[in-house]
């Protein structure tokens, strides 16, 4: 699979800006996905120069939201070649090679991530196909292994449910809807595998007891062994995005 990149130039006032030029944009606009990452959206029809122009226009509006985005936003892990990442059935290994784009692979238990040399590693559009690349490794190995594994587990404490779907959860591991869907998170692929159990256990408890009352954590725990509170504290320790 490969991604493709933007144009980089680097402009004095803001920094490095990333140019996108395709017949999908229908006005120039610029987006900040962090404080490091500013692009900008070039319609058919716009030339570079005067993107460059606008981006130095919008100049102190720039600073002004990077600045607030860098008082709330998290730190990012920084993935290169010294990254150990691994999940359930798979481990991240990050080359750089002479090429114009960054090529993804999957095969054999490793995530094989390969980018331009030309280009440093920290630069957000590849930090962006690193990430892109981890999600979609999780995703499918979350599609084959979590509906199977809830089912076993609802076999064996009795549950039943309508059915699960595997989604990219930004701030919850699962939920359980009214109906007893179970949604749960592609990034369960990560946590140690008493811990994934764990959060299975807890949607699968909420087909019976809706809400976080005694009835519920007294019904965990009995599926949990006794470690329920235990579980959930250990949870704390995990975030559901890539940091």
């Amino acid at each position: 699979m490969a991604v493709d990149l933007p144009v980089v130039y680097s402009i004095e006032s803001v920094g490095e800006v990333a140019f996108y030029k395709g017949r999908r944009y229908k006005r120039l606009s610029i987006k900040l996905r962090s404080k490091d990452d500013i692009r900008v959206l070039i319609p058919p029809g716009c030339s570079m120069q005067s993107a460059i122009d606008f981006v130095e226009e919008k100049s102190d509006w720039i600073i002004k939201a990077r600045r607030k985005m860098a008082e709330k936003q998290p730190v990012a892990t920084l993935f290169d070649e010294s990254t150990t990442f691994s999940s359930r059935s798979f481990v991240l290994k990050i080359e750089k090679a002479e090429r114009s784009d960054v090529r993804l692979y999957l095969y054999n238990g490793v995530l094989k991530v390969i980018y331009p040399e030309h280009i440093p590693v920290s630069h957000p559009p590849i930090q962006e196909a690193i990430r892109y690349g981890i999600e979609e490794a999780l995703r499918r190995e979350a599609k084959s292994y979590l509906p199977q594994r809830l089912q076993e587990l609802a076999r064996q404490f009795g549950f039943s449910y309508r059915a699960v779907f595997i989604k990219n959860l930004k701030s919850r591991w699962g939920s359980c809807s009214g109906l007893n869907n179970i949604n749960l998170n592609l990034h369960l692929m990560r946590l140690p595998g008493r811990l994934t159990d764990y959060v299975l256990l807890h949607e699968l408890c909420h087909t019976i007891e809706k809400n976080h009352g005694p009835n519920f954590w007294a019904l965990l725990d009995r599926c949990c062994r006794g470690e329920a509170r235990k579980l959930d504290k250990e949870m704390k320790g995990y975030r559901t995005q890539l940091y």
